[in-house]
């Protein structure tokens, strides 16, 4: 089955996860169709199902990915989906936290009219070799007050890869 992984990224984690997601699928058979679509990837391509994934930044997704689901609504509804939500609160067990993650998802749903047959919270990184110096303060900051120890020069990923795995298995499984 042709599955398209759309996606948007900020620092390069949900980029990781959606390459992950494509290599899953491919290794189960399935033609996993890649696209970013922050970098001119507005049309959709035909396929079976699809994977949209972006990251949380300031309380919602990147605008590109609103853009496609706006643009692709009605095709996005017509065929199995799923929406998987990147950011570093779902690495936590934080219940605001969690409420707030589901509005985002809820509230971007809304704006688009896309209805995701699934919405799954995935736990990011720090990824300080991407941030610039007054990002890099606050995401200390962030982690500090999240009782994290982090090191400002090195990345360090939540990312549980192995559920991960399992949830695009899954996936793929019912969407054939």
């Amino acid at each position: 089955m042709d599955i398209l992984i759309a996606y948007a990224t900020t620092e390069g984690q949900t980029e990781k996860i959606a390459r992950f997601c494509a290599d899953r699928l491919a290794a189960r058979g399935h033609r996993p169709l890649l696209l970013h679509v922050e970098s001119g990837g507005e049309d959709m391509p035909e396929c079976g199902a699809a994977i949209l994934a972006a990251s949380v930044h300031i309380g919602k997704y990147q605008e590109a990915l609103k853009n496609f689901a706006l643009r692709h609504e009605l095709r996005l509804n017509a065929r199995p989906t799923m929406l998987l939500a990147v950011s570093l609160a779902a690495a936590g067990d934080d219940a605001e936290e969690w409420d707030d993650l589901a509005r985002i998802a809820d509230a971007f749903q809304a704006r688009t009219g896309w209805r995701a047959g699934r919405v799954v919270q995935v736990a990011g990184a720090f990824r300080f070799s991407k941030y610039d110096f007054f990002r890099r303060l606050a995401m200390r900051w962030i982690a500090h007050q999240k009782g994290q120890q982090v090191d400002p020069h090195g990345d360090r990923e939540y990312t549980d890869w192995d559920a991960l795995g399992a949830l695009i298995d899954d996936f793929a499984d019912h969407a054939a």
